[in-house]
């Protein structure tokens, strides 16, 4: 990686090129790279100090500044008076390209969301392209720290600034470099851009330091693979459960745990019944692989084989005795695994999910592990056994196992919506306690923790709470209400700047949002609806087609517009749950069947990374499928808990 190189107009206006050159050299290891590389340095310092002598001296400059979350450097941070201006040079460049305007914008959003110093100030993104033709910027204030890119070449960058600093300086008190530079950068990644990291080799601990839950995901991740190299070591047969609120990180931590094993630890395999995650997940990190080797995607996809769907590592073992090379199995919304009558229905097995995995890990005569990550309150669909089926599995069949749990599962607490594990423990058991293995503050969600505890008070009537926590705890994170789908959508696209990314959300029960052009029926292709960029018609942030809570679980957006559908309304009595069938709207009244709508919607409502708004239809006097009133109960019971109407 390139040098850091910092210094003040004033120096830098009598400094030698070379020398900068030489220090922006340090580090770089790629003879190639280098000398294409410095030819652009010496051409952009060349450009620069023509400038340098109409800007005030006591500004300072900064040349190749890190961005860890992205594994890049900023081309030039300026900290002129108040403002940081943030520059992408484009040596030779004829025109102001697309991709420098996501790659500045991206570094100007992340150093506004995960720098610490540059918290509440603004940020100027500037693309710098050399050769292109002048343009007249207009320049316009709004929310957001981070202003609109402007656009400068060799003839204007001075002029380009100075406007920029003469419209947006609040003339306070100047950025101090020093407690600048040396500032915590604390950033959040996504599940895609932790998976991408891991695999590429990088430390996520540099990328993923959050508040308090970075801390408690070292910790489970360490916890548990103590407990796997104590296994191997006495030759046991383990499983770690490993709980967490929405979004605290288990599916990271079990990629991480997969990562982390080393070669003598035997070989690990991580699993998903989320067909959508393992295809995102799996295409991902394929299409990084190709672009950082230049492999061919065919056989990148091959090297990320250790991501798979657990229907398809079940079936393949179900029918013979063979033993699996992986001595770890990391199992991902295990509470979601098939109950033995499901998966007879499904593929005449005759087992639970839960059973046929023991089952064929306990074939071996050495050690062995399981880690399953239990969502709480994730459960959408018929079939999933839940948690208690692993619990009856170990008890009747397995109970040379060795159990690891933490002390609110073994409880059966409310922040895993009272899941325990077994009722009453059974004494002849093997259960180790390690309260690391729950993972309570949601990463996902860096801008606020408790939005997990807010949308459990929405689902279980508790207004006055939710709204508490909203005024109290959610300042950072905007959650925003309305009856005007034009509306959501001109905000999601506002918001819809780099690489950050947006899109609509329904349950796969909100049947009746079809005449508002919202077809939860349609069939999403979900690779593309999470990787493809907002200009692709099949992106989400195209907002053109929802997702279903079975498309995005354990899986997220910066920018979530919910569209509220009529299979969960309110009324006099409390929540109101429906199905539709045929042309009309049929009253759900198994407790399970409740259970999973209201899942559909925590699931839904905990999706957004930066902040979200939620649509709820006005409905129609003509269509008895969509009474006005059921959604009006819905959009006054929601406007209770303290939510803003978006304007």
């Amino acid at each position: 990686m390139p040098g850091k190189y910092t210094n003040s107009v004033r120096e830098l206006r009598s400094i030698k090129k070379e020398t900068v050159v030489g220090h922006l050299s340090l580090g770089v290891t790629n003879h190639q790279l280098l000398s294409q590389q410095r030819v652009s340095w010496a051409n952009q310092f060349d450009y620069l100090q023509r400038h340098l002598h109409h800007l005030p001296e006591e500004w300072t400059l900064i040349f190749e500044y890190p961005i860890p979350r992205r594994a890049k450097r900023i081309d030039l941070v300026l900290l002129a008076q108040d403002l940081i201006i943030v520059i992408e040079f484009k040596d030779k460049a004829s025109k102001y390209y697309s991709e420098a305007i996501r790659q500045v914008e991206d570094y100007s959003l992340d150093l506004r969301d995960f720098h610490k110093e540059s918290f509440q100030k603004k940020i100027i993104p500037i693309v710098w392209s050399s050769h292109a033709d002048s343009v007249q910027n207009l320049l316009s204030e709004s929310e957001d720290y981070v202003k609109q890119t402007i656009f400068a070449n060799n003839n204007t960058l001075s002029t380009v600034i100075k406007e920029s600093v003469e419209f947006y300086s609040e003339t306070k008190a100047p950025i101090n470099y020093s407690i600048w530079n040396n500032s915590e950068y604390l950033p959040t990644p996504t599940i895609i851009e932790a998976a991408q990291h891991m695999f590429a080799g990088q430390d996520v601990a540099e990328i993923s330091r959050s508040h308090a839950g970075s801390e408690n995901l070292t910790e489970t991740t360490n916890s548990v693979i103590k407990a796997i190299n104590e296994a191997r070591e006495h030759n046991q047969k383990i499983i770690c459960f490993i709980t967490g609120v929405p979004g605290s990180g288990k599916t990271l931590a079990g990629l991480k745990i997969v990562h982390s094993i080393d070669e003598n630890s035997g070989k690990g395999i991580f699993l998903s019944g989320n067909g959508p995650l393992i295809k995102v997940l799996s295409e991902a990190l394929a299409q990084d692989y190709t672009e950082r080797t230049g492999t061919p995607i065919g056989e990148s996809r091959r090297e990320v084989a250790f991501v798979k769907n657990v229907h398809h590592f079940l079936d393949f073992y179900h029918n013979n005795d063979q033993i699996p090379p992986d001595k770890i199995v990391l199992f991902d919304e295990a509470q979601r695994a098939w109950s033995a009558e499901h998966s007879k229905r499904k593929f005449k097995r005759d087992f639970s999910e839960a059973e046929m995995l023991f089952d064929i890990l306990n074939r071996s005569d050495h050690w062995a592990a399981i880690v399953a990550l239990i969502g709480s309150g994730q459960e959408i669909n018929t079939g999933e056994a839940g948690l208690a089926e692993w619990g009856k599995t170990i008890r009747t069949k397995y109970q040379d196992w060795k159990i690891y749990v933490s002390p609110e599962l073994k409880e059966g607490v409310s922040t895993i919506a009272n899941y325990k594990l077994f009722e009453e423990a059974p004494v002849n058991l093997s259960i180790t306690e390690i309260q690391s293995l729950h993972l309570k503050v949601s990463i996902r969600s860096y801008k606020a923790k408790r939005v997990s505890d807010w949308v459990e008070s929405i689902l279980e009537l508790r207004n006055e709470e939710a709204k508490q926590i909203l005024e109290k705890d959610l300042k950072e994170f905007p959650i925003y209400i309305t009856r005007d789908l034009e509306k959501v959508k001109k905000f999601l696209q506002s918001k819809t700047r780099g690489s950050r990314r947006s899109g609509l959300v329904a349950s796969s029960g909100a049947r009746r949002l079809r005449p508002l052009g919202l077809d939860v029926t349609l069939e999403l292709d979900v690779v593309h609806w999470f990787l493809k960029d907002k200009t692709d018609i099949r992106s989400s942030s195209f907002l053109e087609l929802p997702a279903t809570e079975f498309a995005v679980q354990g899986l997220e957006l910066d920018w979530v517009g919910l569209c509220w559908g009529n299979d969960f309304r309110m009324t006099a009595d409390g929540w109101s749950y429906h199905g539709f069938v045929g042309t009309k709207w049929t009253n759900t009244g198994k407790e399970d069947k409740k259970q999973f709508i209201k899942n559909k919607y925590r699931v839904l409502l905990t999706r957004a990374r930066e902040g979200f708004v939620i649509f709820v239809p006005i409905g129609s006097e003509s269509d008895g499928t969509r009474n006005p009133k059921h959604y009006d109960n819905t959009y006054d019971y929601l406007l209770s808990t303290g939510i803003t109407e978006l304007e």
